[in-house]
């Protein structure tokens, strides 16, 4: 196929070379503008299921319900804003 797209692009190397560099434009953007756009709501990549834990004691059959929630798994940077400083060590 590329061959005969090569063989039927005129004015020899340069306008080979030019028509080449636009079909693969035009191609990639009637992909981008047309084709993906369409495909998009059927494929399945943004259907994500994300549960947010409760904290009830018992909810979790692995979770051990006589500690605090929180306790074992603390971070120690604040998950509120964007690139917060680290904490300083105490000395």
């Amino acid at each position: 196929m590329y061959g005969w797209i090569w063989r039927k692009l005129p004015l020899g190397l340069p306008g080979k070379l030019t028509g080449s560099l636009l079909l693969a434009t035009a191609t990639f953007a009637l992909l981008w503008y047309v084709v993906f756009p369409w495909a998009e709501p059927l494929l399945p990549f943004d259907d994500v299921q994300v549960t947010q834990d409760s904290g009830v004691p018992g909810g979790d059959p692995g979770v051990d319900g006589s500690a605090p929630a929180g306790d074992e798994h603390d971070l120690p940077y604040n998950t509120d804003q964007n690139n917060t400083p680290p904490p300083t060590p105490n000395r």
